[in-house]
């Protein structure tokens, strides 16, 4: 189907910021499909969207030990899908200002980790918690690591908000924290525990990054080793870059010594378009480029 391509080439060619969201927008409508279908077969929704939810009982946690990936791309509400896409993309942008779509990936996925790690300890060790039965799901743990993150790295970096005018992401950052913080005695405690335990990696991440460690690192490290097994079946996908090889997510291997006429040829794209135009390839040599130098 044309609509089917359409949006296999827009997937394709899209940055990595739009492939998460592209993810997310996938998965909130396959979860209300087979809601569908639980109610054409009379089940309830909440026992199939719980195989992708969170639980915080460790016991039903061991039966779905995928959870705490799937939990981070899983939204039911309109809203909640909405709000946390929006928060992704508008900040995200300026991730990207500072960072390599590699990274922003990798912090969405451990930023999801963090907030899985605070909800978990939390819910099975506080006693206040004791015997709730809670599942997570949302992007808002992989949202708020990416937005600290970056509050962190520039943290007088002006937004413009409706109502308000401008303001330092710091703030945006010491406002949502503090939220999160008098709210976990509110009906949603678990989603804003997982909130702080996201925060706390993205503050890490910046933290970590401006000593000379890259926490995502490893992480990336692994899906190289990864897209290079794919590679491998598939000749002529990634090819070797600087020792790393990198799969479909690029649109070519990026040269060992990016040549000065590519690098120009990037900068005038940027003076013309910005740095949001440019591809995930273009981002990683022009990266390259500036590592070396």
């Amino acid at each position: 189907m044309a609509i089917i391509d359409d949006i296999k080439r827009s997937y394709r060619q899209g940055t990595m910021l739009m492939r998460i969201v592209y993810i997310n927008i996938a998965v909130f409508v396959l979860v209300h499909l087979v809601a569908l279908v639980g109610i054409i077969i009379n089940v309830p929704a909440q026992s199939l969207v719980q195989w992708v939810q969170l639980p915080a009982d460790l016991g039903r946690l061991a039966h779905t030990p995928w959870t705490p990936i799937t939990y981070m791309f899983t939204h039911y509400d309109l809203l909640h899908i909405l709000f946390n896409m929006l928060w992704l993309y508008w900040l995200g942008r300026i991730f990207l200002e500072y960072f390599t779509p590699k990274r922003l990936s990798a912090l969405y996925v451990l930023g999801g980790l963090g907030g899985a790690a605070f909800y978990l300890l939390a819910m099975n060790l506080l006693p206040h918690f004791a015997g709730h039965n809670s599942y997570l799901m949302g992007a808002s743990a992989s949202v708020i690591a990416i937005v600290v993150a970056v509050a962190v790295w520039a943290p007088d970096y002006k937004i413009g908000l409706l109502f308000i005018g401008e303001i330092s992401l710091k703030w945006v950052a010491i406002v949502t924290i503090g939220i999160d913080l008098l709210s976990v005695d509110a009906g949603n405690a678990g989603g804003h525990i997982a909130h702080l335990g996201g925060a706390a990696v993205g503050a890490i991440y910046a933290t970590a990054l401006r000593h000379g460690t890259d926490i995502t690192a490893p992480l990336n490290a692994a899906l190289d080793w990864l897209a290079s097994l794919v590679s491998r079946r598939e000749p002529g996908v990634g090819q070797p870059v600087g020792g790393k090889a990198y799969g479909q997510a690029h649109d070519g291997p990026v040269n060992d010594r990016p040549t000065e006429a590519e690098i120009d040829a990037i900068l005038d794209k940027i003076k013309r378009s910005g740095y949001t135009s440019l591809t995930d390839h273009e981002r990683d040599v022009l990266f390259s480029a500036s590592r070396k130098r």
